[in-house]
């Protein structure tokens, strides 16, 4: 591959009509899911709550955006996506505004608001990739599922730090306010946007399982539900390492470099034409994450373990990549959009049980028994893979009891 090809491939789905303002646009309207669980937690701190109720508050508002995102996936793959898209991020913004301005006390509406921000939060994500094929040249949608992947991790990184900025310097129930405001203003972006006004539904028989009822899709999505779990394990593995050193900075410096690897790697990925069909491209990359996982249980010093969490990354966002590839492949006619959200709620709950694993690893084991539970989770997702690996290879649905009911739209 030439060295200046990646770049050519990116500049040219660029200039693509509406593509950078797509991506931009969601993006933007995407903060909240790297803002919100802070940003919650921080409040609730600040209003006298345990870390307990904090906790549980944080984790109700992920839990309720788990939920939320298939249930409007399959909204907007019967209605379009202005109204689902404007009226979830109108509805999520109340919430948080609720949230901001009660904090927790009443304790019970607090637990509403967020259930509510959570739940309403827009399907930008699942809606983007549903748009990709109408907006670029098949050529050039590989490249996009591949920047789009690399894109996620400023999210990220922006996200909480945002959150931190606006706590300091104004209050913890502004950082709330702003959360909900810039999910607002992304989606708007997003949603007036010709391609996604324009986007309407494939004809299709709706049914009560949706695209779970593909075989191979319900093998991808458990195999993302295990290999998840990495991602919850990163943050709290690098907190734990940081105060193990005495040095709580490292752990903002080790997920920064964790996040650099996975957008090269996803750029990368992106730029690179791949003999190989997605569903087998996917085991090798799912092997090669789980073995940049393992030096990490070293737990050497802080500059070599930034350049560990780096390598650990570069896989990552080719993962995504290869799995948004496979939704496309996988997905029954007119049910795109709620596969892909589905997969952003595999990778969400994933990730909470990697959070909840990973706390428990390391106050019984330490650090190193912390750092470990990321390969053990990846290692069991490729598992998943390759004992489900013919049902990868094409959409058979298979459920039985399935009943057609009307045509939609």
């Amino acid at each position: 591959m030439a060295a200046g090809r990646p770049m050519r491939i990116y500049v040219d789905l660029f200039r693509a009509r509406h593509a950078g303002r797509l991506l931009g646009g969601t993006l933007l309207g995407r903060l909240p899911n790297g803002m919100g669980i802070l940003a919650i937690l921080l409040l609730a701190r600040a209003d006298g709550a345990g870390y307990g109720v904090a906790g549980t508050l944080s984790a109700l508002s992920g839990l309720a955006t788990a939920i939320g995102q298939p249930a409007l996936g399959r909204w907007m793959d019967r209605r379009g996506q202005t109204r689902v898209l404007i009226g979830g991020a109108l509805v999520s913004a109340l919430g948080y505004a609720v949230f901001a301005l009660v904090g927790t006390d009443p304790l019970w509406l607090a637990f509403v608001a967020v259930l509510v921000a959570g739940f309403a939060t827009p399907p930008l994500e699942s809606g983007l990739r549903a748009l990709w094929p109408a907006v670029l040249r098949p050529d050039q949608v590989h490249a996009a599922y591949g920047l789009d992947a690399a894109a996620q991790e400023i999210l990220f990184t922006a996200g909480p730090l945002i959150v931190v900025v606006v706590a300091e310097t104004v209050s913890e129930s502004a950082a709330v306010l702003v959360t909900g405001l810039l999910g607002v203003v992304g989606t708007l972006v997003v949603a007036t946007c010709a391609p996604s006004r324009q986007w309407r539904p494939v004809a299709h028989v709706q049914h009560w399982a949706g695209p779970l009822r593909s075989a191979g899709l319900r093998v991808l999505l458990a195999s993302l539900v295990l290999a998840g779990t990495a991602l919850g394990v990163f943050s709290v593995a690098a907190v734990a390492y940081a105060e193990d050193i005495g040095q709580d900075a490292w752990s903002g410096g080790i997920m920064a470099a964790m996040s650099t690897g996975a957008f090269v790697g996803g750029v990368v990925h992106g730029a690179r034409r791949w003999a190989r069909p997605a569903h087998q491209r996917l085991p090798w990359l799912m092997a090669c994450l789980t073995v940049g996982y393992l030096p990490l249980i070293a737990v050497p010093g802080p500059w070599p373990m930034m350049v560990l969490g780096a390598v650990s990354g570069v896989f990552l966002a080719p993962v995504i990549a290869c799995t948004f590839t496979l939704v496309d492949e996988l997905a029954p006619k007119g049910t795109v959009t709620e596969a892909f959200a589905w997969v952003v709620a595999a990778m969400g709950t994933g990730a909470a049980i990697g959070t909840a694993v990973a706390g428990f690893a390391g106050e019984v084991g330490g650090v190193r028994a912390a750092f470990a539970v990321a390969p053990v989770g990846v290692a069991l997702g490729l598992a998943v893979l390759a004992a489900g690996r013919k049902r990868l290879s094409g959409g058979v649905i298979d459920i039985e009891g399935i009943t057609p009911r009307e045509l939609v739209p």
